[in-house]
């Protein structure tokens, strides 16, 4: 069983390099900054409550040898179509949000321009000459060094600030209010651990994973993968938070939107705890992880288009992967033409959408994974069915307060 686990390990660990991104380095180090250790709770509901939707990509893939597009078609072609448009509304602010990102962190580590589209563009290109040459497998192990070197950097950034501070610590916890304060708590849910979207990815890179196993991963197997990926994402989204409440929070000092700027002041935030002989070491860490979100998420927009235009037009386009890599690469161009000096805005807008987009994927999950679709024997137990339903309330209850909050 263990060699079958350590087989199985691969798509848990992509869902983790989507997931550690900007929910992580911008979005948690902001909240710690700002509300010092106040909002741990919204971190830690918003893990809970997610999790059964995004465990039910794997099982689902696992159980079935789909992904969740072919499931979603079996419930009614209508929500696949609807799935198609919101998608295809989304897509190009997301890539554009963790790219601008990535390329801010670029621009401090390499110099070279500080031209943020330039170093968007750049990037882009060089991930799709990587996923044009390796594919999965080489985005699969590259992964697996890329995770494993934040990991190492960012606990060891956390203990040595942890030892250094002398400030008491105060965990009291806190409900924002106010216009400002609620649209930054959606859209640190938003994107917390991940948006939702990504069990469709993460079914995805199971069904893939199978095409390079030697044998046919089983539930059991992938649900294990999956649970390492998250329980990373949920210890990397405290370390984040602990960073910023430790170093800024009533420092006076606030996150630049731009991401030149920003990606100098998070990278400091290691270097003023490590020591500036690690600065290099830190800034290669920050910016392969923001890369390896950049890669995944554009591997994996590109795959579900692609994927739900041949399920939907019930025809094998040859040359559809390239269709859809280059037009997310093309519509990323043109939104970086507008937010390339205000990355917090071109974040907060596609945090937001993805949080009011969550009960969508949440409800439509549920529903596959515990009807005729899914073998009654992979179905999940009552305990996670039950948290299913308080999972859809959380989502649509945060989601009508932000609305109606205006």
């Amino acid at each position: 069983m263990k060699k079958g686990f350590l087989r199985s390990l691969g798509p848990g660990l992509l869902f983790a390099g989507a997931a550690i991104g900007v929910s992580h380095l911008v979005q948690s180090t902001r909240a710690g900054a700002d509300f010092g250790f106040g909002l741990l709770w919204a971190l830690l509901f918003a893990h809970i409550f997610k999790y059964p939707f995004f465990q039910f990509g794997p099982r689902y893939a696992a159980a079935t040898g789909e992904t969740l597009l072919e499931g979603y078609y079996k419930l009614g072609k209508p929500l696949l179509i609807l799935y198609y448009i919101l998608s295809f509304a989304t897509m190009f602010t997301i890539q554009a949000a963790v790219t601008i990102v990535t390329a801010g962190l670029a621009s401090q580590l390499f110099g070279f321009t500080e031209n943020q589209v330039v170093w968007s563009m750049l990037i882009l290109l060089i991930s799709l000459i990587i996923l044009g040459i390796g594919k999965y497998k080489l985005l699969d192990n590259l992964m697996k060094f890329i995770i494993v070197l934040l990991t190492l950097s960012t606990i060891t950034a956390v203990s040595v600030a942890l030892f250094n501070s002398n400030e008491a610590f105060d965990v009291s916890q806190i409900v924002p209010s106010g216009t400002v304060e609620i649209t930054f708590l959606i859209a640190f849910l938003g994107w917390l651990p991940a948006p939702l979207d990504i069990s469709i990815w993460h079914s995805i890179w199971s069904v893939e994973k199978d095409k390079t196993a030697l044998t046919k991963i089983k539930p059991k197997e992938a649900i294990f993968d999956f649970n390492i990926g998250y329980i990373g994402t949920l210890l990397m989204g405290i370390c984040f938070v602990l960073l910023g409440a430790l170093v800024m929070y009533k420092s006076g000092e606030t996150f630049s939107t731009n991401g030149g700027i920003f990606a100098s002041q998070l990278i400091n935030l290691y270097t003023k705890n490590l020591g500036s002989a690690f600065y290099i070491f830190i800034a290669i860490a920050a910016f392969t992880t923001m890369f390896s979100t950049t890669i995944t998420c554009f591997d994996a927009s590109t795959r579900a288009m692609h994927r739900t235009s041949k399920i939907l037009f019930k025809k094998e386009f040859k040359f559809g992967y390239w269709f859809w890599i280059l037009l997310i690469l093309i519509g990323t161009f043109i939104i970086l033409q507008f937010y390339q000096n205000n990355m917090g805005s071109l974040v907060k807008i596609a945090t937001i959408l993805s949080f009011l987009t969550a009960p969508f994927y949440a409800i439509l999950n549920y529903v596959l994974i515990t009807g005729k679709h899914t073998p009654k024997e992979h179905q999940p137990n009552l305990f996670t069915k039950v948290l299913s339903i308080f999972g859809i309330l959380f989502l649509i209850g945060f989601s009508v307060w932000f609305l109606t909050s205006f």
